[in-house]
């Protein structure tokens, strides 16, 4: 993708890595929409950040996606970016089985189907661009499991592959596949502390590492900051074992 003239859909755009981005391809002279569940938050966005619109989606609600797509392509006909943001994670004890099967499922209809639905919805649209991109943003933990939260892990290891997957597809067309993987940001993903957790990266450092990477090069298919490649090159580096015993002491 191209540095700036893009129009630019961020799901969960409210806070965290979503507002972050928005905020930076703004900057950078890009058109960007944010989506999310909160109206409020996303209105303390747009409030905030002049040439940044919002538009509620709920991502988990099929019905709803369709209806969204439908309507921000007629009113940015010029949309050429989605980047899938919006996710949860939570904290499960699988030894509670089956009572630990609704985070699994929310979890689930949020972190895959969610930006399944809207890739799929949007798919077509994208195609008739003359330079587009799908970007997913997963996590380090695709590629070693926090024991905690394993339905979070595994969700973003799908979509990982179906990113890969994706990209495969869309060869020969004008459709890029990106995919961001964050390492552990200080945000609020897990609750404030996270967000104030000295062991966590800065949000404001991992978003300009970010941004450097992809202005730097367009056609980037995974943009891993220095401090996240010890968790996706784990097994190509042969210290998996030795990385998980260290996320899951």
């Amino acid at each position: 993708m191209t540095k700036s003239g893009n129009t630019i859909l961020i799901t969960g755009g409210g806070s965290g890595i979503g507002r972050a981005l928005a905020e930076a391809f703004a900057r950078a002279g890009n058109t960007v929409i944010i989506t999310g569940r909160d109206v409020k938050k996303l209105q303390s966005v747009v409030d905030a950040n002049a040439g940044i619109r919002s538009a509620a989606l709920d991502v988990t609600d099929p019905s709803s996606i369709e209806t969204f797509a439908r309507t921000v392509v007629q009113e940015f006909p010029g949309l050429n970016v989605v980047i899938n943001n919006a996710g949860i994670m939570q904290i499960e004890d699988v030894t509670a089985a089956p009572a630990n099967l609704s985070a699994a499922e929310a979890t689930v209809a949020t972190n895959i189907l969610g930006p399944m639905r809207l890739t799929s919805a949007l798919l077509p649209h994208l195609q008739k661009q003359p330079d587009a991109t799908v970007a997913f943003v997963t996590s380090g933990l695709a590629f070693v499991p926090m024991a905690a939260t394993p339905t979070y892990s595994a969700s973003k290891s799908a979509m990982h592959a179906y990113a890969v997957a994706l990209r495969h597809q869309l060869r020969g067309t004008s459709v890029k596949v990106m995919e961001i993987i964050p390492p552990y940001v200080q945000t609020e993903l897990m609750g404030p502390q996270q967000a104030a957790d000295p062991h966590a990266m800065p949000l404001a450092d991992y978003i300009a590492e970010t941004m450097s990477i992809i202005q730097g090069n367009p056609d980037v298919e995974e943009v891993v900051v220095e401090r996240c490649k010890p968790l996706r090159y784990a097994v190509k580096n042969g210290n998996f074992d030795q990385i998980f015993k260290i996320l899951n002491p």
